[in-house]
């Protein structure tokens, strides 16, 4: 008898994805959120929308309503906490922000983190919006919902998403949640922000852009005077399979010899490490002069995330910013 059992990459990229999903769509993210809102203002705005009967189920729970119910002052504060919501509903991104619901202008919020001024006005209008589907659902679960429904309903859907992706729809995942995760290191000095770009003032004043491109994935440019300097090429590889990390190697290779040719003067490589040896990495791509495990970064935790984010501070020129405390429902 032989078998053919499965191979364990797919899970691994799946686990990339959802140790970044832990910080923009589930509830860790919420928990550090809350510590930036006005808890009088937020519970204001909740007072006004859930309606006395779920107010009172969520109490006798223990669930407070804002992991529930969003509110004006939590999407602002945090717009990808729409993704939250959503899972919460048992909602696919297709069907969610497809045509006909409403919904699809505001599908930026989950995935590039970012709320148009032109959108702002409308946010309680979504809020409301969510509220009668999410007060059927705590009306409806029986017996009634407790503390682990609400942080195991989410991934039901959230799998379903990921088991959807093929291997390009996860590299592209991937890359945008580098993306949000660099967002966090620099927001206190961010001037301007696109769903591609983050314009930064420096300590020194001067102009710093950091752009999702293609070839390299990011790039980093500081403005001096009437030049703009290329700072940092940053090449992304989302994928985990150990087999094929020479390959991703190679790729990464490739991207940074352009971006030598077009005057960058650091190459950073962020890749799926598992147990690859860091030195023969090196010899597949000897451009990259830091390499950076894509799931500490994605995870925002760990050796190379401390480095990553120090570095990206050094880089920029702004002060390394205090990690958010973590937080529990």
């Amino acid at each position: 008898m032989t078998f053919a059992p499965p191979s364990p990459s797919r899970q691994v990229a799946f686990h990339q994805l959802l140790i970044a999903a832990r910080k923009t769509w589930l509830s860790d993210a919420l928990s550090i959120a809350l510590e930036d809102v006005d808890t009088t203002i937020m519970r204001d705005e909740l007072h006004r929308l859930v309606p006395e009967d779920v107010q009172r189920i969520l109490s006798i729970s223990g669930i407070r309503d804002e992991y529930v119910f969003p509110s004006p002052s939590v999407l602002e504060a945090a717009p990808t906490l729409l993704g939250y919501y959503r899972l919460l509903l048992g909602a696919s991104q297709k069907a969610f922000y497809a045509s006909g619901t409403g919904f699809g202008r505001f599908k930026r919020l989950e995935s590039h983190g970012t709320l148009p001024v032109g959108l702002v006005a409308e946010i309680p209008q979504l809020c409301k919006a969510l509220v009668n589907p999410l007060a059927d659902l705590v009306r409806q679960i029986s017996p009634s919902i407790t503390l682990r429904d609400m942080t195991e309903l989410p991934l039901l859907t959230l799998g379903s998403q990921f088991q959807g992706a093929n291997n390009n729809t996860i590299g592209r995942q991937a890359t945008l949640e580098v993306f949000l995760a660099i967002a966090e290191v620099v927001e206190e000095h961010v001037v301007a922000r696109t769903d591609t770009e983050l314009v930064v003032v420096n300590s020194a004043g001067r102009r710093v852009s950091i752009r999702l491109a293609a070839d390299p994935d990011v790039r980093i440019d500081e403005d001096f005077a009437t030049e703009t300097h290329r700072q940092v090429a940053i090449e992304i590889k989302g994928g985990t399979d150990r087999s094929n990390v020479h390959n991703r190697a190679g790729e990464a290779e490739k991207s940074h010899q352009k971006a030598k040719g077009a005057g960058y003067r650091e190459f950073w490589t962020i890749i799926a490490m598992g147990a690859v040896d860091r030195n023969t990495l090196k010899s597949e791509s000897p451009t990259t002069q830091s390499w950076f495990d894509a799931a500490h970064v994605l995870g925002r935790a760990g050796s190379d995330w401390e480095t990553f984010r120090s570095r990206l501070a050094g880089t920029v020129g702004i002060p390394v910013s205090a990690e958010p405390a973590a937080s529990s429902t």
